[in-house]
Protein backbone atom coordinates (compact mmCIF):
# COMPACT_ATOMS: atom_id res chain seq x y z
CA UNK A 1 0.00 0.00 0.00
CA UNK A 2 1.26 3.48 -0.92
CA UNK A 3 0.36 6.83 0.63
CA UNK A 4 1.16 10.09 -1.22
CA UNK A 5 3.45 8.22 -3.61
CA UNK A 6 5.43 6.53 -0.82
CA UNK A 7 5.09 3.03 0.61
CA UNK A 8 3.35 3.07 4.01
CA UNK A 9 6.59 1.94 5.71
CA UNK A 10 8.61 4.79 4.15
CA UNK A 11 5.93 7.33 4.98
CA UNK A 12 6.00 6.21 8.62
CA UNK A 13 9.79 6.51 8.69
CA UNK A 14 9.56 10.03 7.23
CA UNK A 15 6.93 11.07 9.76
CA UNK A 16 9.04 9.70 12.62
CA UNK A 17 12.09 11.55 11.28
CA UNK A 18 10.19 14.85 11.03
CA UNK A 19 8.74 14.37 14.51
CA UNK A 20 12.14 13.55 16.02
CA UNK A 21 13.78 16.58 14.44
CA UNK A 22 10.92 18.81 15.54
CA UNK A 23 11.37 17.62 19.12
CA UNK A 24 15.13 18.18 18.90
CA UNK A 25 14.54 21.69 17.56
CA UNK A 26 12.11 22.45 20.38
CA UNK A 27 14.59 21.15 22.96
CA UNK A 28 17.32 23.31 21.41
CA UNK A 29 15.08 26.40 21.62
CA UNK A 30 14.35 25.69 25.28
CA UNK A 31 18.07 25.16 25.99
CA UNK A 32 18.92 28.50 24.37
CA UNK A 33 16.15 30.18 26.35
CA UNK A 34 17.59 28.93 29.65
CA UNK A 35 21.17 29.85 28.73
CA UNK A 36 22.21 33.14 30.41
CA UNK A 37 22.84 36.02 28.02
CA UNK A 38 24.43 38.53 30.42
CA UNK A 39 26.68 38.69 33.48
CA UNK A 40 23.64 39.47 35.64
CA UNK A 41 21.88 36.27 34.55
CA UNK A 42 24.99 34.09 34.92
CA UNK A 43 24.88 32.72 38.47
CA UNK A 44 28.01 31.41 40.20
CA UNK A 45 31.73 31.37 39.25
CA UNK A 46 32.03 34.90 40.68
CA UNK A 47 35.84 35.11 40.68
CA UNK A 48 36.06 34.03 37.07
CA UNK A 49 33.40 36.52 36.00
CA UNK A 50 35.25 39.32 37.78
CA UNK A 51 38.56 38.42 36.13
CA UNK A 52 37.03 38.25 32.64
CA UNK A 53 35.29 41.59 33.14
CA UNK A 54 38.62 43.17 34.10
CA UNK A 55 40.38 41.69 31.06
CA UNK A 56 37.67 42.93 28.68
CA UNK A 57 37.35 46.37 30.26
CA UNK A 58 41.13 46.89 30.22
CA UNK A 59 41.27 45.92 26.52
CA UNK A 60 38.48 48.38 25.72
CA UNK A 61 40.23 51.20 27.54
CA UNK A 62 43.40 50.54 25.54
CA UNK A 63 41.32 50.71 22.36
CA UNK A 64 42.20 47.15 21.38
CA UNK A 65 40.13 44.95 19.09
CA UNK A 66 39.11 41.93 21.13
CA UNK A 67 41.07 40.86 24.18
CA UNK A 68 43.62 38.23 25.18
CA UNK A 69 42.89 34.64 24.25
CA UNK A 70 41.11 32.74 27.04
CA UNK A 71 41.03 29.06 28.01
CA UNK A 72 38.32 27.49 30.19
CA UNK A 73 38.47 24.04 31.72
CA UNK A 74 36.24 22.00 33.98
CA UNK A 75 33.58 19.29 33.89
CA UNK A 76 30.80 19.08 31.32
CA UNK A 77 27.83 21.36 31.91
CA UNK A 78 29.55 23.89 34.18
CA UNK A 79 29.05 26.84 31.81
CA UNK A 80 32.23 27.14 29.74
CA UNK A 81 30.42 27.85 26.47
CA UNK A 82 28.02 30.25 28.18
CA UNK A 83 30.88 32.22 29.72
CA UNK A 84 32.58 32.52 26.34
CA UNK A 85 29.32 33.61 24.72
CA UNK A 86 28.74 36.38 27.26
CA UNK A 87 32.36 37.52 26.93
CA UNK A 88 31.93 37.67 23.13
CA UNK A 89 28.80 39.78 23.56
CA UNK A 90 30.69 42.18 25.84
CA UNK A 91 33.46 42.46 23.24
CA UNK A 92 30.90 43.29 20.58
CA UNK A 93 31.95 40.67 18.05
CA UNK A 94 30.29 37.65 16.49
CA UNK A 95 30.49 34.38 18.40
CA UNK A 96 31.71 31.58 16.13
CA UNK A 97 31.59 28.07 17.59
CA UNK A 98 33.39 24.93 16.47
CA UNK A 99 35.02 21.94 18.16
CA UNK A 100 38.32 20.12 18.18
CA UNK A 101 36.76 17.06 16.57
CA UNK A 102 35.17 19.09 13.75
CA UNK A 103 38.51 20.43 12.51
CA UNK A 104 39.98 17.47 10.63
CA UNK A 105 42.64 19.19 8.49
CA UNK A 106 44.40 22.53 8.15
CA UNK A 107 42.10 23.50 5.29
CA UNK A 108 39.11 23.34 7.66
CA UNK A 109 40.79 25.70 10.10
CA UNK A 110 41.96 28.02 7.31
CA UNK A 111 38.36 28.32 6.05
CA UNK A 112 37.10 29.16 9.54
CA UNK A 113 39.82 31.73 10.24
CA UNK A 114 39.58 33.46 6.87
CA UNK A 115 35.85 34.04 7.38
CA UNK A 116 36.27 35.86 10.69
CA UNK A 117 35.65 39.60 10.99
CA UNK A 118 37.62 42.03 13.18
CA UNK A 119 36.62 41.61 16.83
CA UNK A 120 35.00 38.18 16.37
CA UNK A 121 35.39 35.47 18.99
CA UNK A 122 36.29 31.97 17.81
CA UNK A 123 35.29 29.37 20.38
CA UNK A 124 36.81 25.88 20.07
CA UNK A 125 35.11 23.35 22.34
CA UNK A 126 37.08 20.29 23.46
CA UNK A 127 40.20 22.01 22.20
CA UNK A 128 42.35 19.18 23.53
CA UNK A 129 41.13 17.07 20.60
CA UNK A 130 42.97 19.19 18.03
CA UNK A 131 45.70 17.15 16.38
CA UNK A 132 49.32 18.25 16.41
CA UNK A 133 49.33 19.49 12.81
CA UNK A 134 46.27 21.70 13.42
CA UNK A 135 47.88 23.13 16.55
CA UNK A 136 51.02 24.09 14.66
CA UNK A 137 48.90 25.77 12.00
CA UNK A 138 46.98 27.67 14.69
CA UNK A 139 50.00 29.18 16.47
CA UNK A 140 50.83 32.00 13.98
CA UNK A 141 47.09 32.72 13.67
CA UNK A 142 46.69 33.53 17.36
CA UNK A 143 50.10 35.15 17.82
CA UNK A 144 50.58 37.21 14.65
CA UNK A 145 47.12 36.92 13.07
CA UNK A 146 48.57 35.25 9.99
CA UNK A 147 48.30 31.84 8.40
CA UNK A 148 50.73 30.21 5.99
CA UNK A 149 49.34 28.08 3.20
CA UNK A 150 51.40 25.72 1.05
CA UNK A 151 50.24 25.75 -2.57
CA UNK A 152 51.24 23.04 -4.97
CA UNK A 153 53.53 20.05 -4.46
CA UNK A 154 57.16 19.14 -4.97
CA UNK A 155 59.36 21.66 -6.78
CA UNK A 156 56.33 23.77 -7.68
CA UNK A 157 55.23 24.22 -4.07
CA UNK A 158 55.20 27.73 -2.66
CA UNK A 159 54.07 29.36 0.57
CA UNK A 160 51.38 32.02 0.74
CA UNK A 161 50.95 34.25 3.79
CA UNK A 162 47.43 35.47 4.53
CA UNK A 163 46.73 38.22 7.05
CA UNK A 164 43.81 37.63 9.38
CA UNK A 165 41.59 40.16 11.14
CA UNK A 166 42.26 40.53 14.85
CA UNK A 167 40.10 38.04 16.68
CA UNK A 168 39.91 36.44 20.12
CA UNK A 169 40.33 32.71 20.56
CA UNK A 170 38.47 31.08 23.43
CA UNK A 171 38.97 27.40 24.11
CA UNK A 172 37.24 24.95 26.40
CA UNK A 173 38.24 21.51 27.58
CA UNK A 174 37.18 18.90 30.10
CA UNK A 175 40.71 17.50 30.23
CA UNK A 176 43.26 20.26 30.66
CA UNK A 177 46.14 17.78 30.99
CA UNK A 178 45.64 16.78 27.34
CA UNK A 179 46.10 20.35 26.09
CA UNK A 180 49.72 20.63 24.98
CA UNK A 181 52.00 23.02 26.87
CA UNK A 182 52.78 25.16 23.78
CA UNK A 183 49.06 25.68 23.15
CA UNK A 184 48.28 26.45 26.80
CA UNK A 185 51.11 29.00 26.89
CA UNK A 186 49.52 30.99 24.07
CA UNK A 187 46.41 31.81 26.10
CA UNK A 188 46.53 35.02 28.08
CA UNK A 189 44.48 33.57 30.93
CA UNK A 190 43.27 30.12 31.97
CA UNK A 191 40.24 29.63 34.20
CA UNK A 192 39.04 26.52 36.02
CA UNK A 193 35.28 26.23 36.48
CA UNK A 194 34.40 24.47 39.72
CA UNK A 195 31.29 22.58 40.75
CA UNK A 196 28.46 24.85 41.90
CA UNK A 197 27.38 25.57 45.44
CA UNK A 198 23.85 24.41 46.42
CA UNK A 199 22.65 27.99 46.94
CA UNK A 200 23.75 28.96 43.42
CA UNK A 201 22.04 25.91 41.90
CA UNK A 202 18.82 26.79 43.73
CA UNK A 203 18.91 30.26 42.15
CA UNK A 204 19.53 28.72 38.72
CA UNK A 205 16.60 26.31 39.09
CA UNK A 206 14.29 29.12 40.24
CA UNK A 207 15.34 31.29 37.29
CA UNK A 208 14.84 28.42 34.83
CA UNK A 209 11.40 27.63 36.28
CA UNK A 210 10.36 31.25 35.76
CA UNK A 211 11.57 31.14 32.15
CA UNK A 212 9.67 27.89 31.58
CA UNK A 213 6.59 29.52 33.13
CA UNK A 214 6.12 26.91 35.85
CA UNK A 215 5.78 27.32 39.60
CA UNK A 216 7.93 25.29 41.96
CA UNK A 217 8.02 24.83 45.76
CA UNK A 218 11.17 25.55 47.77
CA UNK A 219 11.34 21.91 48.89
CA UNK A 220 11.14 20.76 45.29
CA UNK A 221 13.98 23.12 44.36
CA UNK A 222 16.14 21.66 47.13
CA UNK A 223 15.42 18.12 45.97
CA UNK A 224 16.41 18.86 42.40
CA UNK A 225 19.52 20.65 43.68
CA UNK A 226 20.67 17.58 45.62
CA UNK A 227 20.21 15.37 42.55
CA UNK A 228 21.84 17.80 40.09
CA UNK A 229 25.46 16.61 40.54
CA UNK A 230 26.56 20.20 41.41
CA UNK A 231 26.08 21.03 37.69
CA UNK A 232 23.71 23.63 36.14
CA UNK A 233 23.16 21.62 32.94
CA UNK A 234 22.00 18.61 34.96
CA UNK A 235 19.81 20.83 37.16
CA UNK A 236 18.05 22.28 34.12
CA UNK A 237 17.70 18.84 32.53
CA UNK A 238 16.07 17.43 35.65
CA UNK A 239 13.79 20.46 35.95
CA UNK A 240 12.57 19.94 32.38
CA UNK A 241 11.99 16.25 32.92
CA UNK A 242 10.03 16.87 36.16
CA UNK A 243 8.01 19.50 34.30
CA UNK A 244 7.16 16.93 31.62
CA UNK A 245 6.14 14.46 34.31
CA UNK A 246 3.76 16.83 36.10
CA UNK A 247 2.21 18.06 32.87
CA UNK A 248 1.50 14.52 31.68
CA UNK A 249 0.17 13.46 35.08
CA UNK A 250 -2.32 16.33 35.12
CA UNK A 251 -0.69 18.69 37.63
CA UNK A 252 -0.37 21.33 34.91
CA UNK A 253 2.49 23.75 35.66
CA UNK A 254 3.24 23.30 39.35
CA UNK A 255 6.09 21.23 40.79
CA UNK A 256 6.08 20.11 44.43
CA UNK A 257 8.23 17.76 46.51
CA UNK A 258 6.05 14.73 45.78
CA UNK A 259 6.16 15.23 42.02
CA UNK A 260 9.98 15.52 42.12
CA UNK A 261 10.22 12.25 44.06
CA UNK A 262 7.99 10.47 41.52
CA UNK A 263 9.87 11.88 38.52
CA UNK A 264 13.30 11.04 39.90
CA UNK A 265 12.13 7.54 40.72
CA UNK A 266 10.86 7.14 37.17
CA UNK A 267 14.25 8.35 35.87
CA UNK A 268 16.08 5.95 38.24
CA UNK A 269 17.92 8.80 39.98
CA UNK A 270 18.40 8.41 43.71
CA UNK A 271 18.51 11.04 46.45
CA UNK A 272 22.23 11.66 45.90
CA UNK A 273 21.86 12.17 42.17
CA UNK A 274 23.32 8.78 41.25
CA UNK A 275 22.06 7.42 37.94
CA UNK A 276 22.06 3.83 36.77
CA UNK A 277 25.53 4.23 35.22
CA UNK A 278 27.02 5.48 38.49
CA UNK A 279 25.50 2.63 40.47
CA UNK A 280 26.67 0.09 37.90
CA UNK A 281 30.28 1.22 38.32
CA UNK A 282 30.08 1.00 42.11
CA UNK A 283 28.31 -2.36 42.05
CA UNK A 284 30.84 -3.84 39.60
CA UNK A 285 33.65 -2.62 41.86
CA UNK A 286 32.03 -4.41 44.78
CA UNK A 287 30.88 -7.62 43.10
CA UNK A 288 33.71 -8.29 40.64
CA UNK A 289 36.70 -6.59 42.20
CA UNK A 290 35.90 -6.79 45.95
CA UNK A 291 35.94 -3.01 46.22
CA UNK A 292 39.19 -2.52 44.29
CA UNK A 293 41.75 -1.37 43.56
CA UNK A 294 41.16 -1.88 39.84
CA UNK A 295 42.64 -0.24 36.73
CA UNK A 296 40.62 1.95 34.39
CA UNK A 297 40.81 -0.50 31.46
CA UNK A 298 39.56 -3.40 33.55
CA UNK A 299 36.75 -1.28 35.01
CA UNK A 300 35.70 -0.08 31.54
CA UNK A 301 35.65 -3.63 30.20
CA UNK A 302 33.64 -4.93 33.16
CA UNK A 303 31.04 -2.16 32.95
CA UNK A 304 30.92 -2.09 29.14
CA UNK A 305 31.64 1.66 29.20
CA UNK A 306 34.21 3.69 27.29
CA UNK A 307 37.23 4.79 29.32
CA UNK A 308 36.59 8.44 28.40
CA UNK A 309 32.98 8.13 29.58
CA UNK A 310 34.11 6.91 32.99
CA UNK A 311 36.79 9.59 33.25
CA UNK A 312 34.66 12.53 32.13
CA UNK A 313 31.09 11.65 33.16
CA UNK A 314 30.96 9.23 36.09
CA UNK A 315 34.23 9.43 37.97
CA UNK A 316 34.35 13.20 38.77
CA UNK A 317 31.01 13.07 40.57
CA UNK A 318 31.77 9.84 42.43
CA UNK A 319 35.08 11.34 43.56
CA UNK A 320 33.30 14.52 44.63
CA UNK A 321 30.84 12.51 46.75
CA UNK A 322 33.69 10.53 48.31
CA UNK A 323 32.32 7.25 46.94
CA UNK A 324 35.44 6.54 44.92
CA UNK A 325 39.16 7.09 45.36
CA UNK A 326 42.10 6.97 42.99
CA UNK A 327 45.13 5.13 44.29
CA UNK A 328 48.46 4.23 42.63
CA UNK A 329 47.04 0.75 42.04
CA UNK A 330 43.68 1.88 40.64
CA UNK A 331 40.14 2.87 41.65
CA UNK A 332 38.93 1.92 45.13
CA UNK A 333 35.43 2.13 46.53
CA UNK A 334 34.94 3.80 49.94
CA UNK A 335 32.87 2.98 52.98
CA UNK A 336 30.51 5.84 52.13
CA UNK A 337 29.56 4.08 48.90
CA UNK A 338 28.91 0.80 50.70
CA UNK A 339 26.65 2.62 53.13
CA UNK A 340 24.76 4.45 50.38
CA UNK A 341 24.18 1.26 48.39
CA UNK A 342 23.31 -0.64 51.56
CA UNK A 343 25.97 -3.23 50.76
CA UNK A 344 28.05 -5.23 53.20
CA UNK A 345 31.46 -3.61 53.50
CA UNK A 346 34.44 -5.65 52.39
CA UNK A 347 37.80 -3.93 52.13
CA UNK A 348 36.58 -0.43 51.42
CA UNK A 349 38.78 2.43 52.47
CA UNK A 350 37.20 4.15 55.45
CA UNK A 351 36.65 7.90 55.37
CA UNK A 352 36.58 9.63 58.72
Amino acid sequence: MKLNGLPAKDKKMREDFIKKNSLNKEEEIIENTLRPKSWEDYIGQEKIKTNIKVIIEAAKKRGEIGCEHLLFYGGSGLGKTTLAGIAAKELGGNFRITSGTAIKKTGDLAAILSNLNPGDVLFIDEIHRLNKLIEEFLYPAIEDFKIHLVLGKGLMARTMEINLPKFTLMGATTRIALVSSPLRARFGATFQLNYYLPEDLEKIIKRSADLLQITIDDEAIKQITVASRFTPRVANRLLKRVRDFVQVSGDKNHIDKKSVEKALGFLEIDNMGLESGDRKILEVLIEKFSGGPVGLKSLAAATNEEEDTILEIYEPYLLRLGFLERTPKGRTITSLAYKHLNKKQQNAKKLL
